[in-house]
């Protein structure tokens, strides 16, 4: 390690003028403090960095402390704040204040693990700061590369009688550019960043409640929120803690700001806010889709008008049916018949979408029933089972539709409403269990209807989840 930090950092003795603070009372940052001086030679890259980390997880260690015999810093950006509460004895920061250049410089961001609160007393949100690398260590917590001290196994918080002598802070303020992208497109690189998601809004089933102050909420409210353009979705995180916990989240649609996170059992992706302003959903005209009216069903008819259950597919070959349609609206990857007796068993075989190693930016398959007839019959209902592997921001829909023609060059022109009362595994729920969809009342309508499997991700680390499918079955009571 020492070897590599030296073709990064000339091994020379220096000396440092350090910043006069007043160590008893940091309620207003004194910015009348000198700027460290900091030689450009001792100034390593979050790149660097990182890089050295991640050697040390392929050569098998969960941590990398950083060795040098000399100085050694990184420079970068406060992008976080304590104030509102919705951070806790943490920093997290950023090495550039837009997303210029990424190709030679891609942006890339840290969280550090200090024992102190109130540290917005000391650190504004676009203030400039070093960190003083040497002998600090690196590892991954909650799915996100933090900065701390520790050892071999473990990083542990910086405390709080040294990390001003660690992170020295600069009178520089800059203005934080967040970047602007589809949700979708975000990978590992963008964690611990500052996003700004646009055209979002509070999925329909959230409304009403507030950002974590409900009974259910444990330490944190997670609630979802759902991109108009994409339909993709993605969990907004906030502290029970947060001084904003109990407002209403607004219900309109818009952009929001925040840094894109993991949730504390590095289940999902997240996106954190500093505070309430940083949303603004001030459109009044939300993009939910027409939902299903007939609810769900009270009896299920002993008749039944279609099952599948895939047993007669093959492994890892697309779904092939006489009257279904498997359709790939983007990518390469289709519903495909897959059989598994491990942890994530299937149902006999199954039915799956699988873009993990795609390669696609975006992959969206939808898997179509035959036209169902809703006038030779009484009782209609729909049931069907889902479950899913690590979802990863990838999402499944079920869908219905009453004008599309059947043609495959009409699927994305049709008009397509959603099953609301039918429950389709979340990304929250428990790994490798079988979810039923309840029994969905189809009989309130008349005509034909097709049913959609509609599966949205892509071949990238943050939205490449598997969604299995299984026992699809319509039946009637006479």
């Amino acid at each position: 390690m020492l070897k590599q930090m030296k073709k990064i950092i000339p091994a020379i003795l220096l000396t440092f003028l350090f910043s006069c603070v007043n160590n008893e009372d940091f309620s207003i940052p004194d910015i009348s403090t000198e700027d460290p001086i900091i030689p450009e030679s001792n100034i390593t890259t979050f790149s660097a960095i990182k890089s050295l980390y991640e050697q040390a997880v392929n050569n098998g260690n969960s941590t990398a402390k950083i060795y040098s015999d000399t100085d050694l810093y990184i420079e970068g950006y406060v992008i976080s704040t304590d104030k509102y509460g919705n951070f806790f004895e943490e920093l997290i920061i950023q090495n550039k204040t837009d997303d210029s250049n990424p190709d030679n410089d891609p942006r890339l961001g840290f969280s550090i693990s200090i024992n102190a609160s109130n540290l917005s007393d000391t650190y504004q949100i676009g203030q400039k700061i070093y960190v003083k690398m040497n002998d600090l260590t690196l590892g991954e917590s909650n799915g996100i590369i933090t900065i701390g001290k520790g050892n071999a196994a473990e990083v542990e918080q910086i405390q709080a009688s040294e990390y001003q002598d660690i992170i020295l802070r600069t009178n520089e303020i800059a203005d934080i550019l967040p970047k602007i992208a589809g949700f979708e497109t975000l990978t590992s690189a963008d964690l611990n960043t500052l996003i700004q998601l646009e055209n979002m809004q509070l999925n329909r089933y959230e409304m009403g409640r507030t950002f974590s102050a409900e009974s259910f909420d444990e330490f944190d409210g997670f609630r979802l929120l759902e991109s108009c353009e994409t339909g993709v979705s993605v969990f907004l995180q906030t502290s029970t803690f947060a001084d904003f916990n109990a407002l209403v989240i607004p219900q309109g649609q818009g952009h929001i700001t925040g840094v894109f996170s993991r949730d504390y059992g590095d289940d999902f992706n997240v996106l954190i806010v500093n505070s309430s302003e940083d949303i603004n959903f001030e459109n009044t005209n939300r993009c939910d889709p027409a939902e299903w009216e007939c609810g769900l069903a009270e009896t299920l008819g002993a008749n039944n008008l279609l099952y599948q259950d895939f047993e007669d597919q093959s492994n890892n070959r697309f779904v092939e049916i006489e009257g279904w349609t498997n359709y790939i609206e983007t990518g390469t990857e289709a519903w495909e018949g897959y059989s598994s007796t491990s942890s994530n068993a299937s149902l006999g075989r199954s039915c799956r979408f699988q873009c993990a190693s795609s390669g696609d930016v975006s992959n969206i398959g939808w898997l179509i029933t035959p036209p169902i007839n809703l006038d030779e019959h009484d009782g209609e209902t729909l049931r069907f089972k889902t479950s899913n592997s690590l979802a990863d921001s990838s999402f499944m829909e079920v869908l219905y539709s009453q004008d599309w023609d059947g043609n495959e060059a009409t699927i994305t022109t049709a008009n397509w409403g959603v099953f609301a009362h039918a429950y389709i595994v979340q990304d929250t729920d428990s790994f490798a269990t079988w979810f039923n969809s309840g029994t969905i009342d189809l009989s309130c309508q008349t005509g034909t209807l097709y049913v959609a499997f509609k599966f949205t991700g892509g071949g990238i680390d943050s939205f490449d989840g598997i969604y299995e499918l299984d026992e699809i079955s319509v039946d009637y009571v006479e």
